[in-house]
């Protein structure tokens, strides 16, 4: 057993950038590439492991071979050979549409599959970059229907401006966008279920308007607002700092210049890490070493109890885990 890497899953997008090629020091010829999936168990878009004896294998592959080793034995009698969690970089060079997603109830019911709760983690913002998370104020289903009707739905969603170390949750039923300029870390259920409410009547690569979903979107929706949807941390350097703690994962961040050594021993679960800045060694009880640097993600087995991480310099780590 040891730590893993995976080969990203490139995702070309209208509204994708050209920022993730140089973030993770891939050399390919693509352009507008949206999102880069990091590991994922999305059926038809499985993550493939990039390194070690279990290289070139699919993860639900690699599940089914380690099992309860690799992702607990609470995870792998709940979610079988799929992996829970989607970890994703994502570059907006212009706005995405907005959008909603459904609940783990509604999305069975109609999809087969789990609902789709993500978190965002802000890696870098140009100026004026903003995201839609929310409404503004209070609103029903017939208002919304209205305000799609005549194109003034925009003027109820809450508008954040962007900087980099702001973190937004996003349940599902919440309304949101991510904008023009904005270069995120992505971590959600594994679901590729979005309703797609309103998209600037952009045409695809073939001229025709993007599919919208504002009917399934409106038993979906989640029409309260809240007075602030930011979630707020207080950094602490060399200390994990807890920013997201839902029923579907939890995630800290780590901003290191020293060496700490991570306790999980008491889990029986997968630990991830997301490198956004620097680089650091990564040493497990088990005696496996792994470098990982900016823009690559580590999957730590659940049968490893200590991570030992040390920068070369300064790093920073997102740590997740369901």
């Amino acid at each position: 057993m040891y730590l893993l890497k995976f080969d990203p899953i490139l995702k070309h997008t209208l509204w994708g950038g050209d920022k993730i090629n140089a973030y993770k020091h891939l050399h390919n010829s693509l352009t507008h590439i949206g999102e880069s999936w990091e590991l994922s168990g999305i059926p038809g878009h499985e993550s493939v492991v990039a390194n070690g004896e279990w290289k070139g294998t699919l993860l639900p592959d690699l599940i089914d071979r380690l099992g309860d080793a690799l992702v607990g034995r609470r995870n792998h009698e709940r979610f079988g050979n799929m992996f829970p969690l989607l970890v994703k970089f994502i570059d907006a060079r212009l706005d995405l549409s907005i959008q909603v997603h459904p609940d783990d109830e509604t999305a069975r019911r109609r999809h087969g599959c789990p609902g789709k709760s993500e978190m965002w983690y802000v890696i870098g913002a140009e100026p004026g970059a903003r995201l839609c998370a929310g409404l503004n104020r209070p609103i029903d289903a017939d208002e919304y229907e209205r305000r799609v009707a005549d194109g003034s739905f925009e003027d109820v969603l809450c508008f954040h401006e962007l900087h980099a170390g702001d973190v937004f949750h996003i349940p599902a039923g919440r309304i949101h966008s991510i904008g023009a300029g904005a270069f995120i870390a992505e971590i959600q259920q594994t679901s590729d279920i979005t309703y797609r409410i309103y998209d600037y009547n952009r045409r695809d690569d073939n001229g025709q308007l993007r599919e919208l979903h504002t009917e399934w979107a409106k038993d979906t929706i989640d029409y309260r607002a809240e007075s602030d949807y930011r979630t707020h941390y207080t950094p602490c350097p060399n200390k994990p700092v807890e920013l997201i703690a839902s029923p579907h994962f939890t995630t800290s961040l780590y901003d290191l210049t020293e060496e700490t050594t991570c306790d999980y021993s008491a889990r029986d679960t997968f630990i991830i890490y997301v490198c956004t800045e620097g680089e650091a060694e990564l040493t497990t009880d088990t005696g496996c070493t792994l470098r990982i640097a900016r823009g690559e993600t580590v999957l730590v087995p659940a049968c490893m109890r200590t991570v030992r991480i040390v920068p070369r310099g300064h790093v920073i780590l997102l740590e997740s885990w369901c």
